[in-house]
């Protein structure tokens, strides 16, 4: 089926649906790099009108990817609830944009809307809309997940520590954890990306972190974001292993290209679940993805990054995980160009995935050969607060010096929670107050002569 808007005096085509989702998106490297962009101001704006006017259940009719050949296709139509969708079913994209923007699109409306939204339909809304649309219809979303700590209440905002270092060395990883700590950093996970993807250095990371924990009794989960065969290995050899990570994408082939599919990834989380170390009905799964990681793969099919990347929100939701987040800017700027494309997109992602049910955080990031810098991470950062944006990265200093790019720091987190009255998970909050790093007025200042001396002078042993 072909779609077509007059405007001015040219009349534009679009001959398939994947087409116009293509044109009418917000203009980036990636889908320029792709042959997919629009090739004018004007088209775009021909195909924003066009998309406004597609009913929602045209994408359960119209694929994108064949269903024939791509398991996460399948995934999205077998597992879509159409009861859930029914009170939005008759809506257009435009009708629907409209809607999400209303009062009566309440939070507790919108969480039980979720499953009846396939990551098509919120990609196309997502396209009609300003970054303060984005905003605004995200904050009304609330995804909490648990397991130690609760992530994503309103009114709280977490982090994950990332005290990642080149070599794995200990004392090195050891120092920047107790750093984080000190600034109120960790409840949404301790998470170490290895150096090394061997499961003997996974086991060892994650036995120390637990070490750690356990002797201070500390509200927070590990994780060493290892592939998911070695994190299986570790499993098998009956190591502390409280998230299972992976990083996917939004096609079969895209995956493939990970190493992972469905079928592997359903193994890892019923063996971590056999490791009953969470509480009962803890969410035990944690997922990164990334606006061009099936164009990188040449898996893409055809389709635009955006649109793509909220398909990867389909392979998470069908795990129930404690964390997802998108790694807005580390994949270059051949995907996104600069600090503008990188602030559009990490919105864009953020309310998708929330809109798809998912508890979703930002690694508010950039490589260092894009055309952005501090400033606009900062910016991104601080509409992802307003937004209600689960949890974000600190990074020593916002510079990681194994992964080689920039992210936000701890003294960030401490910002955005500053600047918009946010506070961490309430039982790492209760710790961080039991050990004398945070204030009865919720303001991180260490006491160094208390107990957070202890837990530096014992952690440094």
């Amino acid at each position: 089926m072909s779609y077509a808007c007059a405007l001015g005096a040219s009349n534009y085509v679009f001959p398939d649906l994947r087409t116009l989702l293509a044109r009418a998106s917000p203009d980036r490297a990636g889908d320029r790099l792709a042959g997919l962009a629009a090739r004018s101001g004007e088209e775009r704006v021909a195909a924003r009108i066009a998309l406004a006017d597609v009913e929602l259940v045209r994408f359960l009719g119209e694929t994108l990817v064949p269903y024939e050949t791509d398991e996460v296709t399948r995934l999205i139509l077998d597992s879509h609830d159409r009861a859930a969708f029914a009170p939005v079913a008759s809506m257009t994209v435009g009708d629907f944009r409209d809607f999400l923007l209303s009062d009566e699109a309440s939070g507790r409306f919108l969480a039980a809307l979720a499953p009846g939204i396939t990551p098509e339909m919120a990609a196309a809304v997502s396209k009609l809309m300003r970054n303060q649309d984005l905003i605004a219809a995200a904050r009304k979303i609330s995804v909490v997940s648990r397991f130690r700590t609760t992530i994503g209440l309103p009114g709280r905002l977490s982090a994950r520590l990332q005290p990642n270092h080149p070599s794995d060395d200990l004392t090195g990883i050891g120092a920047a954890i107790l750093d984080g700590l000190m600034y109120g950093c960790g409840d949404a996970c301790i998470g170490i990306n290895p150096a090394t993807d061997s499961a003997a250095r996974a086991l060892l990371l994650l036995e120390r972190i637990d070490d750690l924990r356990l002797r201070f009794d500390i509200p927070t989960q590990s994780c060493v974001l290892a592939h998911v065969t070695t994190t299986l290995q570790v499993i098998a050899r009956g190591g502390p292993v409280d998230l299972v990570f992976q990083s996917v994408a939004g096609s079969e082939a895209a995956n493939r290209a990970f190493g992972v599919d469905l079928a592997l990834l359903d193994e890892a989380h019923s063996a971590v679940r056999g490791l009953n170390r969470a509480p009962q009905g803890a969410n035990l799964m944690y997922f990164e993805t990334g606006q061009g990681a099936a164009l990188s793969a040449g898996a893409h099919h055809g389709v635009d990054q955006q649109t793509m990347e909220a398909r990867a929100y389909a392979v998470a939701r069908r795990y129930s995980p404690l964390l997802v987040n998108t790694v807005v800017g580390f994949i270059g700027p051949e995907y996104l160009y600069d600090g503008k494309e990188i602030i559009r997109a990490g919105l864009e992602d953020h309310f998708c995935g929330k809109l798809l049910g998912l508890p979703m955080g930002a690694d508010v990031c950039y490589t260092n050969h894009a055309r952005a810098d501090q400033d606009d991470m900062d910016n991104l950062l601080t509409l992802l607060g307003v937004a209600g944006c689960a949890y974000v990265m600190g990074v020593p200093g916002a510079d990681d010096i194994m992964l080689g790019y920039q992210s936000t720091s701890y003294h960030d987190a401490l910002y955005v929670r500053r600047a918009l009255g946010l506070r961490p998970a309430p039982e790492f909050e209760s710790w961080l107050k039991t050990y004398e790093i945070m204030d009865a007025r919720a303001r991180v200042r260490p006491k160094l002569t208390g107990r957070s001396a202890k837990l530096l002078g014992r952690g440094a042993s």
